[in-house]
């Protein structure tokens, strides 16, 4: 992932680097909707006494995070009239998805889920919708925008305004939900989207070349394209040359790096986070349910938690740089699916906020520590010539799972409780554990390239 290795005094220095700095508010305003399409909801929607199996299928909007690679070609390849002359090609699409969260957000505030369920479904899936097309802009300028003695830096930077985005937006909106209420909430966050309007408007757009090697791979498959006679019938040349660069290519230089192994790959990264998504679509209703005050989960589940998920990623980092990719990835497969089972034992017991802050605390150590290793580890795999594609492909593998089975949790807790769930959650987390294993086994084997 990266060339040469930074100095100490150079890492620290790395810090103040502006396109590092940038980052930090880009990663803020990534991380800002996903809490409130996500647990933030789920809680405002039990507040609302909507029932868990409703909340449950509520999830199933943070899909559109996961299907991102089916837009994220448009996206990587074509300008916005006029504002991409403006701002260029990242910078424009990214200050149209963060202007249409925040009108989405609005309109989510001025909606009451007692009587327009349905309306604020649709809102909150456009939110979504406008969140993805950011984060496939961000990861973009990322990797475009800086060196590759950059990049570790610049991720540490991103995750870190993604987390304090999280704090606001989960922490943050309770409080205010618990001092006004959930329309104010989501006013307010929507007016916090301004952190990555103006960011936008203020960084430069990353200059990208592209080398020999990706045009002689786009030539190949123009050329054998051209040869099917019903091709040029169904798509004129200009669109079938804009189809084959941008949306066929990425995906075949990665089988071509690969093999078959890309299978193997591929299904590591669907299954990852199957467990950790899966539960937290039922965690704050569990702690609402428990009888915790909004305010507590707030203090404790959001701010308390934040700060052990940082620790986490410090140690994840360091663990990365001290061991390499796999043995880390091993760790924190098994840390997320064994703390799910701190939470069955906690849905036994009474309310108890010392037992909620030890489990919150390892919940989000090991969250933070599996979070940095898997994104050191879909970096190691992105090519960067095709980096907004392929990484979208990553990260839309690495949720669309987790979402799709966490829709029907709300089914599971109705039915069999929550602590049945949770043991469930972290049965779900063995194929993780066992993929790593062998994923480690194989990348350690004499003449083996992945």
């Amino acid at each position: 992932m990266q060339d040469r290795k930074l100095t100490w005094l150079e890492s620290l220095r790395a810090y103040g680097h502006p396109r590092v700095v940038s980052m930090l508010f880009l990663g803020f305003s990534a991380g800002l909707p996903f809490l409130l399409v996500f647990s933030t909801l789920s809680a405002w929607l039990r507040d609302a006494e909507v029932d868990r199996t409703t909340i449950g299928f509520f999830s199933w909007v943070g899909i559109m995070f996961s299907i991102k690679v089916f837009w994220s070609p448009v996206v990587d390849s074509r300008a916005l009239p006029w504002l991409s002359r403006w701002l260029g090609q990242r910078r424009s699409w990214m200050l149209l998805a963060q202007v249409g969260i925040m009108l989405a957000l609005i309109g989510m505030a001025l909606t009451d889920p007692r009587s327009e369920l349905e309306l604020l479904a649709r809102l909150a899936v456009l939110v979504a919708f406008c969140s993805a097309t950011q984060d496939i802009c961000i990861d973009a300028y990322r990797i475009e925008s800086a060196g590759s003695e950059l990049q570790a830096t610049m991720a540490a930077s991103y995750i870190f305004g993604y987390r304090l985005a999280m704090l606001v937006a989960g922490a943050g909106a309770f409080y205010i939900a618990d001092w006004y209420d959930w329309e104010t909430a989501y006013l307010a966050m929507a007016g916090f989207m301004l952190v990555g309007v103006v960011c936008t408007l203020t960084v430069s757009e990353p200059d990208v070349q592209i080398d020999s090697g990706t045009r002689k791979l786009e030539g190949r498959l123009i050329h054998w394209a051209e040869r099917l006679p019903s091709i040029p019938v169904v798509m004129p040349r200009a669109r079938l040359e804009w189809f084959l660069a941008a949306v066929v290519a990425p995906f075949v230089e990665f089988f071509q790096r690969n093999g078959v192994y890309a299978l193997v790959i591929l299904f590591f990264i669907a299954v990852f986070r199957i467990s950790d998504i899966t539960m937290g679509v039922m965690a704050n209703p569990f702690y609402l349910d428990l009888g915790f005050e909004k305010s507590e989960i707030a203090s404790v589940a959001k701010i308390f938690g934040f700060f052990m998920t940082i620790a986490g990623s410090i140690i994840g980092g360091v663990l990365v740089s001290h061991f390499g990719l796999f043995r880390p990835l091993i760790l924190g497969a098994v840390m997320v699916a064994s703390t799910n089972l701190l939470f069955a034992w906690m849905a036994g017991q009474e309310k108890d906020l010392a037992m909620l802050a030890a489990v919150i605390s390892a919940d989000n150590l090991s969250g933070g520590i599996s979070n940095v290793v898997f994104i050191a580890y879909l970096s190691s795999l992105t090519n960067k010539h095709y980096t907004a594609t392929q990484y979208a492909l990553f990260s839309s593998l690495m949720t669309l799972p987790g979402k799709f089975i966490g829709g029907f949790s709300g089914i599971m807790v109705d039915g069999y409780g929550y602590e049945s769930f949770f043991v469930y959650a972290a049965v779900l987390g063995i194929p993780a554990v066992l993929l790593a294993i062998y994923m480690m086994w194989r990348d350690n084997k004499p003449n083996t390239q992945v």
